[in-house]
């Protein structure tokens, strides 16, 4: 029999609440957190909005030895991670150390650090550059500090595919577990607002210029343009689902369903793979497509892409055969953090009967024969969720979430 993982912690920083209920409550409210950008001046910037996490004061969560050493992205994924583990209720020596292990997934690395100590550089000379410039950059870090400071010396890894990483981590750590780790962290963080991040992501053309905040982000809506860069993310602790019952632990759910799937060149003529991976996950699950509850939408924002995922919706639910919902209008795109709240977002409906908004968006575009929740929650009865995420270059992932099987 195949072991079951599920997730017993989550701990959560979004731009519209820092906890992983207080970021529940703000999304049923329908309450965004994007609006101009606060952590420097963007007037050159074309763009200028984005979903930046406020109210986190790093001393009062990271140790004051690891704030110089670290890179915002990694102290909001120290401040996760402890706050998954509480939630969790695991005892810090409740298994041998070699037996928990962390996979997180990472879109952009420390951009924040690197451009500091970059300009220390170029304004000053090698002597001012930090010794923690040769790590606090790179895309492994978040994994490599969580399992330092937890003392998880099990399986260790980053993915890095930009938003799909986040499943893919989340996989990767269900792998684990499978193969016999009992206790795995998992999930991302991404941080990127500053001026290199926000140049390097506004150079790939795809961010919104609106400077309104609720037209900026539409996915689905005939206004699209682009979408808005956020920050933060989650991070879980994913079980051996018989460990986690017998301590008693509580499970929010269990990731069931999984599948990956890469597109072909853009330009090549040959069709995208997201349906195939939709399928994939179904059926890794065991599922129907009448067992979905709803849908979490990748909703990328730019025309194109909402168009192949609305295709790939219908092609396998029907002409809006399942409702579709994309909470992250409230956040902006997190990156590699923004499937991993989407996680987070699927237990909590499953585990209340509702689906969030998608808000700033009347309706789908004509051509998008696709249910989208807008304007407010909806009620909703089911025992699965589905999950998209997709990736600049062709990356493309699916999850189904299924309701703890005592409930």
């Amino acid at each position: 029999m195949t072991t079951a993982a599920v997730v017993t912690g989550l701990g959560v920083l979004a731009p519209n609440g820092i906890g992983a209920e207080e970021y529940w409550s703000a999304t049923l409210r329908g309450e965004s957190g994007i609006g101009r950008i606060t952590r420097f001046d963007p007037s050159s910037y074309p763009s200028r909005l984005a979903g930046e996490v406020t109210g986190f004061s790093v001393r009062e969560h990271v140790p004051s030895r690891l704030v110089p050493q670290t890179d915002r992205t990694t102290q909001f994924a120290l401040a996760g991670s402890d706050w998954a583990l509480a939630d969790s209720g695991l005892a810090a020596d409740s298994l041998p150390a070699a037996e928990r292990g962390v996979a997180t997934a990472s879109a952009s690395g420390g951009f924040e650090f690197g451009q500091r100590e970059l300009g220390h550089l170029w304004g000053k000379d090698p002597k001012h550059v930090s010794a923690y410039m040769s790590f606090a950059w790179f895309y492994a870090v978040n994994s490599g500090q969580v399992s330092i400071r937890h003392d998880l010396r099990g399986p260790t890894g980053v993915l890095v595919a930009d938003q799909a990483g986040g499943l893919d981590a989340v996989a990767q750590a269900r792998r684990r577990i499978r193969g016999g780790t009992p206790v795995m962290l998992t999930g991302a963080m991404d941080a990127s607002l500053c001026p290199y991040g926000l140049a390097a992501q506004i150079s790939a053309g795809i961010l919104s210029e609106s400077t309104d905040p609720t037209r900026a982000y539409l996915p689905f809506d005939a206004a699209a343009d682009g979408h808005v860069p956020g920050e933060g993310g989650a991070i879980l602790v994913l079980e051996d689902a018989e460990r986690a019952r017998a301590r008693g632990a509580r499970s929010y759910g269990e990731i069931s369903g999984y599948a990956a799937t890469f597109d072909p060149r853009s330009g090549s003529g040959r069709p995208g793979n997201l349906e195939r991976a939709v399928r994939g996950a179904l059926a890794d699950a065991g599922l129907r497509p009448r067992d979905i509850a709803f849908v979490l939408a990748d909703g990328a924002g730019e025309p194109e892409a909402d168009r192949v995922e609305a295709a790939a919706l219908t092609a396998v639910f029907g002409p809006a055969g399942v409702p579709v919902t994309v909470p992250k209008t409230m956040t902006g795109r997190l990156y590699a953090g923004a499937a991993p709240l989407d996680l987070v977002t699927a237990l909590f409906a499953l585990r209340d009967g509702v689906v969030p908004p998608t808000v700033h968006v009347d309706g789908p575009a004509t051509g998008y024969d696709i249910d989208l929740v807008t304007r407010s929650s909806r009620p909703v009865d089911g025992a699965a969720v589905l999950v998209l995420a997709r990736g600049r270059g062709g990356f493309n992932s699916a999850m189904v979430v299924s309701r703890p099987a005592a409930a």
